[in-house]
């Protein structure tokens, strides 16, 4: 019974993703899923696990608790329990019916439909038949585009779209790679207007179905620096003198307070984010240094992580920093996939960081190098096709500070 169970949360997962079919996914498929799930549940669960829960491997082992409680979250229930507590499963699973075309592939059908003219019409209305249930959809009968309205977050995206070809009336926009941000529209509208609330690199689909048969890349902006208390569903903004003090940025626990939020026992991320304010930087001929600190150690802070982000147009480089007891916490981005601290010796950054550190990446050669307080504590490739970073981004447990950003290009510098 727990086995069906879960097989009907990877089938949810499977048809949310809309990735085809999940035999024909590469191993660079289940990366990429790990990173998703890291992103919307703040859980690691590595691509060797998800090849091992979708058969690629084999393991003869039910998964745990944690990693089914994890998988629920993804696909939008609060836990495993909840998950199973809306499914309904038979007590045992039937033969899979068989369908039209597997009866007429049969040989005995065969000899029936080939024994004459009535034959070939049956074959013909078969053929009708099953075209009719798996219309085809040729994306280019769809048109999709869109423009968004400010230069600053909250910012609403208008979208343009036609999909009067669609077979059906299920028709959906989609913000980004999260389907949970899909929302209906007419199939025989031209237009809706979505709003979001984070800036960054965003993929918006068109959907019909279960197809994605257009979509495009769409950058929203900040109006210079933007600094912001994280909560669901719209994050707490800050006025520019709320958090830019004597050239460095800072969010204090007493600003925090001052918005009627707590710092016990769990503090809530700030945030500061500067996108789409300069040229784009080629990952292939780049250098970025920054220093940080994170001001707040007390209770469930008492990790002090932080985040050094440079948002691309693709997978971000994140660089993660955390007190030297909890590198294990540490999850690494390098452009391309998510190297956990569980799996990977990250030790060399943990430091003190109740006193500025310094943070310096840059790439040399085919690769990325990672460097705290002058220390070369990591390298990893260059992703093997074109990235240009496109902003800059940093993450605190509880309170933070930033200054001394430079970000340059062919040693030129582009922004500081």
């Amino acid at each position: 019974m727990k086995t069906t169970a879960i097989r009907e949360l990877l089938n949810l997962i499977e048809k949310q993703l809309n990735w085809g079919d999940v035999n024909e996914w590469p191993s660079k498929d289940f990366e990429k899923l790990n990173l998703l799930i890291l992103e919307k549940t703040k859980v690691s669960l590595s691509a060797s696990t998800l090849r091992r829960l979708w058969g690629k491997v084999d393991y003869n082992h039910q998964p745990s608790g944690t990693t089914l409680d994890t998988l629920a979250q993804f696909a939008g229930y609060e836990s495993w329990r909840e998950f199973t507590s809306h499914i309904q499963l038979p007590e045992a699973v039937p033969p899979a019916p068989i369908t039209v075309k597997e009866q007429f592939n049969s040989a005995k059908w065969f000899k029936i439909a080939l024994s004459g003219i009535g034959g070939v019409a049956l074959l013909l209305l078969i053929s009708y038949i099953i075209k009719s249930a798996n219309p085809v959809i040729n994306a280019r009968k769809y048109s999709f585009s869109s423009r968004t309205i400010t230069r600053d977050v909250p910012n609403s995206v208008v979208f343009t779209y036609n999909a009067q070809a669609a077979p059906t009336d299920s028709v959906f926009v989609q913000q980004s790679w999260d389907s949970s941000k899909r929302s209906p529209v007419a199939k025989n509208g031209h237009q809706y207007t979505s709003i979001y609330y984070r800036p960054g690199f965003y993929l918006a689909k068109l959907v019909i179905g279960q197809q994605i048969v257009k979509e495009h890349p769409l950058l929203i902006s900040t109006n210079g620096w933007l600094g912001m208390i994280a909560q669901k569903p719209v994050p707490v903004y800050l006025a520019q003198n709320e958090f830019k003090q004597n050239g460095e940025l800072r969010i204090t626990p007493s600003t925090v307070l001052s918005k009627g939020l707590t710092m016990s026992p769990n503090p809530p991320v700030t945030e500061f984010y500067n996108v789409g304010n300069f040229k784009a930087v080629p990952l292939t001929d780049f250098f970025f240094s920054t220093e940080v600190k994170n001001e707040y150690n007390e209770g469930a802070a008492k990790c002090q992580l932080i985040k050094v982000v440079l948002l691309t147009d693709e997978t971000p480089i994140a660089i993660p920093l955390s007190a030297p007891g909890c590198i294990a916490k540490l999850n690494l981005m390098n452009g391309v996939d998510m190297v956990s601290g569980k799996s990977t010796d990250l030790s060399g950054f943990g430091v003190d960081l109740s006193k500025w550190v310094k943070v310096l990446c840059r790439s040399k050669g085919k690769k990325i190098q990672y460097f705290v307080n002058d220390k070369l504590v990591y390298e990893s490739q260059l992703p093997a096709v074109k990235r240009s970073i496109l902003g800059i981004g940093f993450t605190f447990q509880g309170a933070g500070a930033v200054k001394n950003i430079q970000l340059s290009s062919n040693n030129i510098p582009v922004f500081q």
